[in-house]
């Protein structure tokens, strides 16, 4: 696995941080200047790949593609899978992004400037589509096999992994890189800011996201890149490969009623049960629950109503490391399995920082506010995104 994000931008960085209960959000003057409501935001580093990729390779790279590769190649190295390997046997690629916004807006802004296309040059068009990501790490690292882009909102990152784990459950890839990624340019969430969706508690930046806290007043954007190498069992052991944690079940769902932004407290609890299913797991055996819960005022009280349903008086420690990262959007499902997976194998919960307030349905929940030091085996992850898309997955220590 491999992390790029405000937290840290490598695994160890990223643990350190997650068990410290450290935040990455901080303060961006121009989303003012440039007509925010909120000025916060997930402080995320820009990759430096000059020297490291050639030019023509970064002119066709956007800004999420850069982190997806500084993710990807950790990921990579991580599995002990180099060039040579990628070379010689097939690989997949599956990524969760659902926009990029950036050189779309760079493309238009040229066009109403020169009046001439020509001026867009050839790298605006491989950075603007949805497939972005896959297109530009299937070429970079050599990947033949399965090859697309999961477009679904906030859960985009967690249904990559899903679908990676079912075309190697079914026997179609023996490998398969899946993660998600999302620009952190101030361009790309301002029709997030115009639904009034961010906090605006600008004199205390890393308190500003406090999911489950019955004074949370919206979510704070963040991005990078999260990466997983998924393999099938005997695969990984045959190479002598590091395994970190087995994917042990999925479930999806989608709301299907209300409005396009409206969450659905019965179809979270759909999408968990049937990870759990799958898993062949009962509630009673998950250790902790990494909550989707992203600070807004609806999004975390229906998730506590499901949460509560499936877990309420049971063992199960849950956080939101939104808490500390932000919502990283498109990557959010992916990267929380990263966050996840460290904690898994290094036996902690990361807190739910900023929870000193429960409301009527957090106040049901077993929520840690600080780090817990504890054995873990089994996870359940939540991802849900606007549209009503829906994505639980439940991972377990080998």
């Amino acid at each position: 696995m491999g992390i790029w994000s405000c937290l840290g931008q490598d695994i160890d960085q990223v643990r350190d941080s997650l068990f410290e209960g450290k935040s990455g959000i901080g303060i961006e003057p121009m989303r003012k200047e440039y007509g925010y409501r909120s000025m916060l935001t997930g402080i995320v580093p820009k990759p430096a790949l000059k020297g490291v990729l050639d030019r023509r390779t970064r002119a066709g790279m956007s800004e999420e593609a850069e982190y997806a590769y500084m993710a990807s190649t950790q990921a990579f190295n991580a599995a002990g899978v180099d060039d040579d390997y990628l070379l010689n046997n097939e690989v997949g690629v599956i990524f969760g992004n659902d926009s990029s916004a950036l050189p779309v807006i760079e493309t238009a802004r040229i066009m109403n400037e020169y009046r001439d296309s020509a001026m867009c040059g050839s790298g605006l068009i491989f950075q603007s589509m949805n497939s972005t990501v896959n297109m530009n790490m299937s070429t970079i690292f050599h990947l033949r096999g399965i090859n697309f882009t999961v477009s679904a909102a906030c859960a985009s990152g967690s249904h990559a992994i899903g679908l990676g784990f079912m075309m190697i459950q079914q026997g179609l890839q023996d490998m398969v890189l899946c993660g998600g990624a999302q620009e952190a340019n101030h361009m790309s969430m301002a029709s997030f800011d115009a639904l009034s969706a961010f906090s605006i508690r600008h004199d205390e930046p890393t308190k500003a996201s406090r999911p489950f806290d019955r004074d949370r007043d919206g979510l704070v954007p963040s991005g990078g890149a999260a990466a997983v190498v998924l393999e099938d069992y005997d695969h990984a052991v045959k190479r002598g490969a590091k395994i970190y944690a087995e994917v042990l079940g999925y479930g999806f769902s989608s709301n299907g009623t209300g409005g396009i932004s409206q969450p659905n407290s019965d179809a979270s609890y759909l999408a968990m049960t049937r990870a759990l299913e799958r898993s062949g797991v009962n509630p009673d055996e998950i250790d902790y629950i990494n909550a989707h819960a992203t600070s807004t005022p609806q999004g975390d009280m229906y998730e506590a109503v499901a949460l509560a349903r499936l877990f309420e008086g049971r063992k199960a420690w849950i956080s939101s490391t939104k808490s500390m990262t932000g919502h990283e959007c498109w990557m959010a499902g992916a990267s929380e399995i990263v966050y996840s997976t460290i904690m898994l194998n290094n036996g902690f919960v990361a807190p739910n920082i900023n929870f000193e307030n429960p409301d009527e349905q957090s106040a049901k929940l077993k929520i840690a506010a600080d780090t817990k030091q504890t054995e873990l085996r089994t996870i359940l992850s939540n991802s849900f995104g606007f549209g009503g898309t829906n994505s639980a997955l439940v991972i377990r220590k080998l």
